[in-house]
């Protein structure tokens, strides 16, 4: 396993060389780094949920380098999701559509549907574009932690928890921070009109203006399968409490206007929303590097990004059942 720092032309062309040849390329995008592989290999898309300890039958977001890309993984688009596709990507949305032939069971746990999306991160684009050149058609690419786990924000925090699992010849890029610091929105494009399956920075508001539709349903009523839906997930070892009153010792992460009881241990302090979910993991991260028992956190409210911040603090807070 090899960890790269300085992201070169040279290491992106050896990055999609070995991708080609059926290794893992653990790459940054803005929303958290991704584990990827070819998502035309069996073999290599194998290795993913080995390395993860994923569940086989929990489909894989295929990344693709441009929006004319879709027709090569899914048939029957829509016209609203080319209008999402031309507005927010490359961005944080992956869509969901029926699948072509090339969309495999292994990719999409078996459904008739195949998420995809074009990340907005310019060492994920430039190796989705040098895969491409050597023939290849999308990388399989879901958060590079392991199943369950708190999704890595940087490529150091991808080494401490994969490194023991990844091959000789597969590589880490380091990119830096992911920007986001959440997972992807996805949106169910399979229907007359759009549906949230995750909530992430594109919100219900943006994907209504750019659809000019209204929105169907809830995320958690929806029979597709997607990343992060199971009702435990995004878990530090950590106990995640919400909306508590920390005891001194304990981890605290809130908005900066709140005041950190006496003996507390304040993880961050976000000014925003949208700083929130970018310290987020890293906070959680932190908090168990430290050895901090418990952790909680004072969630922000509002619409938008806000809900992908509780969507996600509600299924991390969830894995207290299995502590």
């Amino acid at each position: 396993m090899s960890f790269v720092s300085k992201c070169t032309a040279d290491v992106i062309l050896r990055a999609a060389k070995a991708l080609k040849d059926g290794h893992l390329v653990t790459f940054p995008t803005e929303t958290v780094y991704g584990l990827g592989a070819d998502a035309s290999s069996s073999e290599a898309v194998a290795r993913i949920y080995a390395v993860k300890g994923r569940p086989a039958d929990h489909p894989l977001i295929v990344h693709i380098a441009s929006m004319h890309d879709m027709d090569k993984w899914a048939i029957n688009i829509p016209e609203y999701a080319i209008k999402l596709a031309r507005e927010f990507w490359p961005g944080p949305m992956t869509l969901v559509l029926k699948r072509s032939e090339l969309a495999k069971d292994f990719i999409t746990g078996g459904q008739d549907t195949v998420g995809v999306r074009v990340p907005n991160h310019p060492i994920a684009l430039a190796l989705l574009e040098e895969f491409q050149k050597l023939g290849g058609h999308g990388v399989a690419a879901p958060s590079a932690n392991r199943f369950g786990a708190v999704s890595p924000t940087t490529a150091e925090a991808v080494h401490d928890e994969l490194s023991d699992y990844l091959g000789d010849e597969d590589l880490i890029l380091d990119g830096g921070n992911s920007q986001v610091g959440v997972e992807s929105t996805i949106i169910d494009c399979t229907g007359a009109n759009p549906s949230v399956l995750r909530f992430g920075a594109i919100t219900e508001e943006m994907i209504k203006v750019a659809s000019e539709l209204s929105l169907m349903g809830s995320a958690l009523k929806n029979e597709i399968r997607v990343s992060g839906a199971l009702e435990s997930h995004y878990a530090p070892k950590a106990i995640v409490s919400l909306d508590v009153i920390p005891k001194a010792g304990e981890g605290y992460i809130a908005m900066n206007h709140l005041i950190s009881p006496a003996g507390v241990i304040r993880l961050a302090s976000p000014s925003t929303t949208e700083e929130f979910a970018h310290v987020l993991y890293s906070s959680f991260r932190e908090a168990d590097r430290a050895g901090i028992s418990r952790i909680v956190v004072q969630q922000p409210v509002g619409p938008g990004l806000a809900e992908a911040i509780r969507d996600r603090l509600r299924k991390a807070s969830a894995a207290n059942n299995f502590h």
